[in-house]
């Protein structure tokens, strides 16, 4: 054989990286959790620190600069902006999360009677529940507000609630269908166990993971919608403090130069539903990883 050439194997192959699972990409947003653990805390036990009533008009200082005296400012009534931060958050998130909790029950309520019920009920609700699909939630939230004519925390997350539920049910109603046939599910229905027991014991534990991320967005929507009224006019009215009722002064605060009125209270507004958004997004992908897992 010609010297020239050498005799070689097989080249040995490279090591192998590991393919980063895109699906963990973004661990547990715990910078968010605290923010909100944080707002929830300071809202919830806002007397202790708050430096003025909130509701306090002080006249000799309308309208003053973050400073010193004033940490936030005060607004066009003199009143402090940093007590009406921590008091108007407790109104705004309280509409949240009593708008989620009584879309996440109707929801709940609708999906399992159509995902138990016989074929023709599941039909006309599922229509029904399509119908109401196609109307702007804003106008139908606006509408309900108009006809019940409650500007209360109470009323206003009532009204956003009755029109928050019908994605979720119809995430409920899929699971439930998908449940009713295992056999847990049909040995108690055999067992004569009734409809509340059935779904507090076997559906719930099921389901409920499912549904989470978007009772938590549901929040997310009824803070957003509850500022949206305020702002247009027709939510809480100005005596009552909210971040909404707050920015309802944006018009005037922005023609007369006093910025602080309305960017202080948006920023909250706006970091505390991006916080929800990446809690809710958390909890999605969980879910996704148990669903790939099952």
């Amino acid at each position: 054989m010609d010297e020239g050439f050498t005799l070689v194997g097989m080249r040995p192959a490279e090591p192998s990286r590991p393919v980063p699972d895109r699906r963990r990409r973004g661990g547990i947003p715990f910078l968010s959790l605290a923010f909100l653990a944080a707002m929830i805390l300071g809202c919830l036990f806002c007397r202790l620190v708050m430096p003025v009533d909130p509701g306090y008009m002080d006249l000799a200082n309308c309208a003053r600069a973050p400073g010193r005296a004033f940490l936030f400012g005060t607004d066009a009534m003199g009143r402090d902006i940093f007590s009406m931060i921590w008091y108007g958050g407790r109104a705004s998130l309280a509409v949240g999360f009593l708008a989620a909790a009584v879309s996440a029950c109707i929801a709940v309520a609708v999906g399992t009677v159509c995902g138990l019920g016989p074929d023709w009920l599941d039909g006309l609700v599922m229509r029904l529940t399509e119908i109401f699909l196609s109307i702007p939630s804003l106008l139908l939230v606006m509408l309900l507000q108009a006809a019940l004519s409650r500007s209360t925390v109470a009323g206003i997350a009532l009204t956003v609630g009755l029109t928050g539920w019908p994605r979720v049910a119809k995430v409920v109603r899929a699971q439930v269908r998908q449940l009713r046939q295992s056999g847990y599910v049909v040995a108690a229905r055999c067992m004569g166990s009734g409809l509340f027991h059935l779904l507090w014991r076997h559906l719930a534990p099921n389901f409920f993971p499912a549904i989470l991320f978007m009772v938590v967005m549901n929040v997310r929507s009824a803070i957003t919608a509850e500022a949206t009224l305020s702002f247009l006019g027709v939510g809480l009215p100005l005596e009552v403090i909210s971040w909404g009722s707050m920015l309802s002064q944006a018009e005037g605060a922005l023609t007369s130069g006093a910025w602080w009125i309305v960017v202080i209270p948006g920023l909250f507004l706006t970091a505390t539903l991006l916080a929800i958004t990446q809690v809710g997004e958390w909890l999605r992908r969980r879910a996704d990883q148990g669903g790939d897992a099952l």
